[in-house]
């Protein structure tokens, strides 16, 4: 099921699983994953993209080996907040692996994620060559990290008003 909200995504979840998160470019797939309890995000791999098939045949194979209960998709939004052509391709690519997957799927304003990532590899005296090579599962690093952050505020804000 694809959520559109993190509330609804985050209703969707079984507790003490570990979620993936995904920052899709043309040519590759970053790819970091959770902790089970969903408080850290940590890159894992970059796919080489080649055909929608054989990429989502590799994912589920990570979502599998991880035992994955929920995947974010790094909505690449523009500036101004407005949706362009790469965010139309992020959620294609979210309907067509709905098909193949049955956890929730939700999305996240990825804007600035790279360049974040970018900033932390250069601070960490990172050569341009390793850069390239890690700069995608980095940049997804900082989508799921996003959205864990979010997750626990939700998550907290449901405790209290059932505290209330």
């Amino acid at each position: 099921m694809i959520h559109e909200d993190l509330q609804g995504f985050a209703a969707d979840l079984p507790p003490m699983r570990a979620l993936a998160g995904l920052d899709l470019g043309d040519k590759t797939i970053g790819v970091a994953v959770s902790d089970g309890f969903r408080s850290v995000a940590t890159p894992l791999e970059t796919i080489k993209r080649r055909k929608f098939t054989l990429d989502a045949a590799r994912l589920q194979e990570i979502l599998a080996e991880r035992d994955i209960a929920g995947l974010i998709l790094g909505l690449p939004r523009n500036m101004d907040g407005s949706e362009g052509p790469r965010c139309q391709s992020t959620r294609a690519f979210a309907r067509n692996f709905a098909r193949l997957w049955d956890g929730p799927i939700g999305f996240w304003d990825e804007r600035l994620s790279t360049v974040a990532a970018e900033r932390a590899l250069l601070e960490a005296d990172t050569t341009r060559k390793r850069r390239a090579e890690v700069i995608d599962h980095v940049a997804a690093s900082y989508i799921l990290q996003g959205a864990l952050d979010r997750l626990r505020h939700i998550a907290a804000d449901a405790e209290q008003k059932g505290q209330a």
